[in-house]
């Protein structure tokens, strides 16, 4: 989760940290041998009759605007209910109904749709990537021949964590943005787990391919309408459409306002699931009965245990805990009786926060969706939801530990936060001097011209602007408002005989651009 504060996109990053939090510390750590036993009916309605205490507590002590849960246990639904507004400028209700934006979510959804596809025999998750997208390319042509719709659906291609979504930001389209990812160097390929959205999202680009779809549709005819998920899409259009839907929120100077919702479509399969809980607690009775629903075998049960099994090693064994895994699409653990978990957490910054929690032993799941930029509240509920269930009784303060993740966060970003400018900067040359087109095969051009006495960046399809400032020398400084920023955050641009390094874009060491 460490991506050096000074070079990352926000926006994934936090949709990361959902989802290794999910991993860390929802899981316990009872070995997994145990047997936990069946859990008493009572324990489970006592359990529901907190509900309602224990999202009000945390909305009440976080301010968030809307909540939606819904259990499920089987294929009954035990507890479907809104909370709050889905719009603080209108103050409409939530309800079991309205419509969120799942973010990272998307990745289990979407790895059910892949695991039909695979049960049909139309893909399998050990294919070979280049079969069935024959133009996508990695830096090294020997793993771009290996690379199977399992290691992007896993995170274990070997690309580095959040790579492409830099791109995406400037405005390059899906295809662009991944056939970029040939110019990214590899490691670790089926050694090490780094978080990928456009890597997962070319597996699904690629099923979609195979089956003569888009991803869009294919969802919906594969998951959403066997389903009857009438509420569900992967499109973003589709969600603006809804009547009863959410608008995405953040903090300023410690309120609510409203925020401009994120368009994730260019990672369609990764995080562009709209929702309700009504409709997530279907899919989650499908997943609680190997595939089936309704007395309908949506998902055969072999492809889907594959996705449910665990794939990657995310975090070791530590201080008595057990490992946590990734399958494909899903987070594996143990609870803290020992108990299988299988969960996902997403994040759009600054507008949504969402999990869903499956222990099947229990024969429970649990999905909350919030309208808040991510504070670990519906990972609290969640944990706290399964602690009510195995032990009767809360163990930790869940609100708290998962905050402290998100806050650290929302720190400003840059190598220089908090130094001080010289007091006697050395001069830079003529600034006629660094004017010019720079080229870089990654992220495109750069033009730099001078703009009413300074020096201002242009860069990508969105021909996104960014003023400079001197600091030293060759050394100014920007702010990034692409990459979502905290506020007070401060970016390094480095000129180099010829050569300008972008501070946040150069995490992989790709941000110099060559004049």
């Amino acid at each position: 989760m460490d991506r050096t504060i000074a070079h990352f996109d926000r926006r994934s990053l936090l949709a990361f940290a959902a989802a290794s939090a999910t991993g860390t510390l929802l899981p316990g750590c009872a070995s997994q041998d145990a047997d936990p036993g069946a859990v008493p009916a009572t324990a489970i309605q006592a359990a529901i009759d907190q509900l309602d205490k224990l999202v009000s507590n945390v909305m009440a002590s976080t301010g968030v605007p809307g909540l939606a849960v819904a259990v499920v246990q089987g294929d009954r639904k035990l507890y479907a209910k809104g909370f709050g507004t889905r719009d603080i400028s209108t103050q409409l209700p939530v309800n079991a109904d309205t419509v969120f934006q799942l973010a990272s979510v998307s990745k289990s959804v979407g790895a059910t749709v892949v695991a039909r596809e695979v049960g049909m025999g139309r893909v399998s998750w050990d294919q070979p990537l280049r079969e069935i997208l024959p133009w996508f390319e990695l830096s090294d042509p020997n793993i771009s021949k290996l690379v199977t719709v399992g290691d992007v659906y896993s995170h274990r291609a070997g690309l580095p964590n959040f790579v492409g979504d830099i791109l995406e930001d400037m405005g390059y389209s899906q295809r662009q943005v991944l056939e970029r990812l040939r110019y990214v160097p590899l490691k670790g390929f089926r050694a090490k787990y780094d978080y990928t959205n456009l890597g997962l999202t070319a597996g699904g680009i690629g099923v979609a391919q195979a089956v003569g779809m888009d991803w869009g549709e294919l969802s919906q005819q594969a998951i959403y309408g066997p389903l009857g998920m009438a509420r569900t899409s992967s499109r973003f259009d589709d969600f603006m459409r809804r009547d009863n839907r959410i608008t995405g929120h953040k903090r300023v100077d410690g309120r609510w306002v409203v925020n401009t919702l994120r368009m994730p479509d260019a990672q369609a399969p990764a995080a562009s699931v709209t929702s309700s809980v009504n409709d997530m607690a279907r899919w989650l009775s499908m997943l609680l009965a190997n595939g089936s629903y309704a007395g309908r075998q949506i998902v055969a049960p072999g492809a889907l245990a594959s996705a449910l099994a665990p794939q990657i090693e995310t975090a070791p064994a530590t201080n008595g805990r057990s490992a946590t895994f990734y399958g494909f699409g899903f987070v594996v653990g143990t609870t803290t009786s020992g108990r299988k978990i299988y969960a996902h957490s997403g994040a759009f910054s600054s507008n949504v926060a969402t999990n869903f929690s499956v222990v099947p032993s229990t024969g429970l799941g649990i999905v909350v969706l919030s309208n808040g930029q991510p504070i670990g509240v519906p990972e609290a509920i969640a944990g706290q939801f399964f602690d009510l269930i195995e032990h009767g009784v809360v163990l930790r303060e869940y609100a708290t530990s998962f905050k402290s993740i998100f806050d650290a966060l929302y720190a400003p970003a840059g190598s220089l936060v908090g130094k001080a400018q010289p007091l006697s900067p050395a001069s830079p040359m003529a600034l006629s001097e660094y004017v010019g087109t720079y080229r870089n095969n990654y992220y495109g051009p750069l033009q730099i011209n001078v703009v009413n006495g300074a020096l201002v960046i242009t860069v990508g399809p969105a021909a996104q602007k960014y003023p400079l400032k001197h600091w030293d020398g060759n050394v100014f400084t920007f702010e990034e408002q692409a990459l979502e920023a905290t506020p007070n955050s401060i970016f390094m641009a480095s000129f180099d005989k010829g050569r300008v390094t972008l501070e946040p874009f150069d995490s992989e060491g790709l941000g110099t651009f060559v004049r």
